[in-house]
């Protein structure tokens, strides 16, 4: 993390390095390019998302040539995910600008060192124990009783890397399979959660911090379906949520963006399920319902600008397009569509260049503008596109 003394200011001409070449790169370089940035990312696979808009250093990861290069290249580097390898991190630190540092990197990679921090930081996650071994795992499922989930500590994103515990008969599976990925395990509590919430918190090297307006997250099949924005929850609890990030955020000392994930109980209790610091599939509604997009915000936090302004300007449903829905969406933008004009809302379509559209791959995503989210879920329905979860 930058100290507050560190912080430089780069001005648009500077050159940002981004490690990673998918989508979140690709929109930070998007947004920023218009501010009048340049970007350059380093990413293994030929025509990455990013690499289509923004000049590109194909190589693996973990090759350090290939980061030093990219050193080169930059007035400063971001990263885009979260598995980048934390060593490279550390070694472009000594011999380039990376404001985000390579400690939040390693402590967000790992979900028990994760959890000590967010604790840390003073917010509440589920109980939670490592585990060892399977004596391990039936002392802590009896503890926290039945359903459970069990977790690798490193790796699993989109629903991967977990097991949910329903019954002691499982327990032995679970644990062998989990087991094969080779890193720790972690058993949490399950929370009986309403709500499904996310927030997504800015903060600058100077230390400015800024919270965007709290989504509402469905998930289907583990993959985020919808955020819906204004969540509808009570306006305490979401002050509440925002106040939480921006702690975290400043706990951290995290630097551009840090996407803080919770459950929303039914008596009102918030719980921090993960935090991801980078821009968030969540925060993707920004991109037209905000004054300030998460993208923009986390290159003003990298290159040392003031933050934006994170005010909602409408209300938003933000979708997913995976694989199985871009033929029918390209068809629907083709012509005329009677229920936007019938509803009164307006949907932006946002894909990201990915080569092959494979079923459950996230492809793009539809923000839809609105006077009130229930039309925007309306004309979502009235698609066909999208298979809506019950009680939407």
């Amino acid at each position: 993390m930058a100290a507050a003394g560190d912080a430089r200011v780069l001005l648009p001409g500077s050159t940002v390095g981004i490690l990673g070449g998918g989508q979140l790169g690709r929109m930070m370089a998007l947004a920023g390019s218009a501010m009048g940035y340049r970007f350059v990312a380093l990413d293994p696979a030929d025509d990455s998302p990013c690499g289509q808009v923004a000049d590109q250093i194909v190589a693996a990861y973990d090759d350090q040539e290939a980061a030093r290069e990219l050193a080169r290249r930059a007035d400063v580097i971001t990263y885009e995910f979260e598995n980048v390898d934390a060593g490279v991190a550390a070694m472009l630190m000594e011999e380039s600008y990376v404001p985000q540092g390579s400690e939040l990197l390693y402590t967000t990679q790992h979900r028990l060192r994760e959890k000590r921090a967010i604790e840390a930081a003073g917010a509440r996650v589920a109980p939670y124990a490592e585990i060892r071994s399977v004596d391990d795992l039936r002392e802590a499922a009896a503890s926290f009783g039945l359903p459970c989930v069990l977790k690798t500590a490193t790796g699993g994103y989109d629903g991967k890397g977990q097991w949910v515990i329903r019954s002691e008969a499982e327990i032995p599976e679970a644990f062998e399979t989990l087991s094969r990925a080779g890193t720790e395990l972690v058993l949490e509590q399950f929370i009986r959660f309403t709500k499904e919430l996310s927030v997504i918190a800015a903060r600058s090297p100077q230390g400015e911090t800024k919270a965007f307006p709290v989504a509402e997250n469905i998930h289907v099949d583990n993959i985020l379906h919808l955020s819906i924005v204004p969540a509808r929850i009570d306006a305490a609890v979401q002050a509440e949520a925002e106040r939480l990030a921006v702690r975290i955020a400043e706990g951290l000392g995290a630097v551009g963006l840090i996407a803080v994930e919770l459950f929303l109980t039914e008596d009102g209790e918030l719980f921090v399920n993960e935090l991801a610091p980078r821009p968030h599939n969540s925060g993707h509604y920004t991109m037209e319902a905000c004054r300030t997009s998460q993208f923009e915000q986390h290159v003003r936090a990298v290159c040392g600008l003031p933050l934006g302004d994170t005010a909602l300007l409408t209300p938003v449903v933000m979708v997913n397009v995976l694989g199985e829905h871009v033929a029918p969406l390209l068809a629907r933008m083709g012509r005329q569509d009677e229920a936007e004009r019938r509803l009164g809302t307006s949907a932006k379509v946002h894909l990201y260049g990915k080569s092959e559209a494979k079923s459950r791959r996230k492809m793009g995503h539809v923000n839809v503008l609105a006077s009130g989210c229930d039309a925007a879920l309306s004309w979502i329905r009235e698609t066909g596109i999208w298979e809506m979860p019950d009680g939407v």
